[in-house]
Formats: C-alpha cells, sequence, structure tokens
C-alpha cells in the first residue's frame, strides 16, 4: 500500500493534504485528509510528532474537519500532525441503502466491523481505523506512533470512544463533541447495529461506550464536550449515560456543557482549540 497525494495547499506554515490509497480491510480505495505543520516540513528527518486522529459524523467525508473547524492554527503552532479520515467505504460496488436514508451505509460507517450482509463486505471501519490507516500514515509521514490521541464528533465521536475504551494503550487521551455515548439505546444506533451487526446485543455491545466504559473503565483522560441547545440531546446523544456508567466505576470525565450551542461546526469551530490543548497535555507537547 501507499498514499497517493491528490492536493496540498500551504496553511499556517504548513501543509494541508488529501491522500488516496487502497484499503484492504474494506476492499477499496479510501480519501483521508492530513494536516502536516511546519515542524513536519523541517529537513531533520529524525523529526516526528504526535498525531490527533479525528473521526467525523454521518453525511461527512475527510473533508468536512478540515475546512470547518479551523484546527489547523492551533495545530500548528502545537506541532501536532492531523488525520481526518472518511466515515465510510465508498465507490463502485459497495453496498449503500435505499435512497434517502443518510443515516445508514455511504457517509455512515459507524466504525464498526460489519458482520451481516451485503455490508460486511466492506464496512469494516473499526480495523481501518485502529489498524490499516495508521500503519499506513505511521509508515510515511513523520508521525511519533508512541504519540497518538483521538477525537471526533457526534457518531466520529462514538467511534472515538470506542476506539480509546477498547484500545487504551494505543492512545494518551481522547475526547468527544456531541458524540453518541449509548448507541444501543438510541434510533441511530439501533438502526445501524440491526444492519451491520445483526440482533445480537452482545455484539452491540462491543460497540457501546456507555457499556463498555461501565464494563472495563478508563484509564485516558477523557474530555465529553456537548452544547445544551443541540436538537440531538435528548434522543440521540444522551451523555449522561457515559456520565452515570463513569460515576460507577469510577472515572473522572472533564464533561463541558455548552450554553446555547447546537451540533453544527460552528460549534466545533468555537471550542477546537480547547480539544487540541487538552490533547497537547497528554502528548507531552511543550507549550
Amino acid at each position: 500500500m501507499s498514499l497517493e497525494i491528490l492536493s496540498r495547499v500551504r496553511c499556517f506554515g504548513g501543509e494541508q493534504r488529501r491522500y488516496q490509497h487502497h484499503s484492504h480491510r474494506l476492499s477499496c480505495d479510501m480519501r483521508v485528509s492530513v494536516f502536516l505543520p511546519p515542524q513536519a516540513l523541517a529537513a531533520d528527518e529524525s523529526v516526528r510528532l504526535p498525531v490527533l486522529y479525528w473521526l467525523s459524523g454521518l453525511t461527512c467525508t475527510d473533508e468536512n474537519f478540515v475546512q470547518k473547524a479551523g484546527a489547523q492554527r492551533i495545530a500548528a503552532e502545537l506541532g501536532l500532525i492531523v488525520v481526518a479520515p472518511d466515515t465510510s467505504p465508498r465507490g463502485e460496488g459497495v453496498a449503500r441503502a435505499a435512497e434517502g436514508e443518510w443515516d445508514l451505509g455511504l457517509g455512515a460507517g459507524f466504525y464498526v466491523n460489519a458482520t451481516e450482509a451485503p455490508w460486511s463486505v466492506h464496512y469494516r471501519m473499526y480495523d481501518y481505523i485502529l489498524e490499516e490507516l495508521p500503519a499506513l500514515v505511521e509508515a510515511t509521514l513523520p508521525i511519533d506512533g508512541q504519540r497518538r490521541a483521538i477525537s471526533g464528533h457526534s457518531v466520529g465521536g462514538h467511534g472515538a470512544l470506542v476506539l480509546a475504551l477498547r484500545n487504551p494503550q494505543r492512545f494518551r487521551s481522547v475526547s468527544a463533541f456531541a458524540p453518541i455515548v449509548a448507541p444501543s439505546t438510541c434510533p441511530w444506533g439501533n438502526k445501524a447495529f440491526t444492519a451491520y451487526l445483526g440482533e445480537n446485543r452482545e455484539a452491540w455491545a462491543q460497540y457501546d461506550a456507555s457499556l463498555l466504559l461501565a464494563r472495563h473503565g478508563c484509564p485516558l483522560p477523557l474530555l465529553l464536550d456537548q452544547g445544551d441547545a443541540d436538537a440531538f440531546l435528548a434522543v440521540q446523544l444522551q451523555p449522561e449515560r457515559l456520565l452515570e456508567a463513569a460515576g460507577q466505576v469510577g472515572v473522572t470525565v472533564d464533561y463541558r456543557r455548552r450554553e446555547g450551542y447546537d451540533h453544527s461546526y460552528f460549534y466545533i469551530a468555537s471550542f477546537i482549540e480547547e480539544h487540541l490543548r487538552f490533547h497537547a497535555q497528554h502528548l507531552a507537547i511543550q507549550p
């Protein structure tokens, strides 16, 4: 496998790049956006920088975050590489939902390894994010594979939490904006899990952050961010379920509830600096 560069633009002294590669796990070509700060462009090949993996939400591609969140300025200051993959497999032959079903299929991979036909052929986003993509970008770019953080928004926040809770040894910190923390009990999660994983509720539990936290705890620093004017708050997001699970096992969650903020990228752009600095602290980046 190799990364084929599709575009590159200067940004705050670094470069915002977009790559394409073939994924064996997903059996299709994938695109990924990467911000390289100025430190990554230095001539010294011994420089290895920490990395933040960002997972986006429903209907998004790899480009939404890098175009709308405004993360590059702070990432450039901190010397932090930001890797933003796509949200699902795409391309000819990849299964898709019926027309109008925007919350399943293309753009809605839910960061699980699907076991049910027809999704199981391509929809293995959990393995892709955990293993295949990091192996590729960390072998190609000046990334310190011992200093990883992970974050995301909405369904991407769900993915970030699940990946971190199941694999705490791989990450230094985890944060999420308006995540789906209990997909087993919300309409979006029920629909996706039934399609991708079938009726086996124990299989669902492996991708439910609240259940994972209650069972296994969390040794990582965890930042949870939620706008109180979010239209999806009560039915789809249910942050109180994660906080309740954390209380049961004695896990401290840095919970920040934002008065008047919704689910949009205006909200993410307002607080992305706080998240990047939170991760920088735990990635041992000097201010």
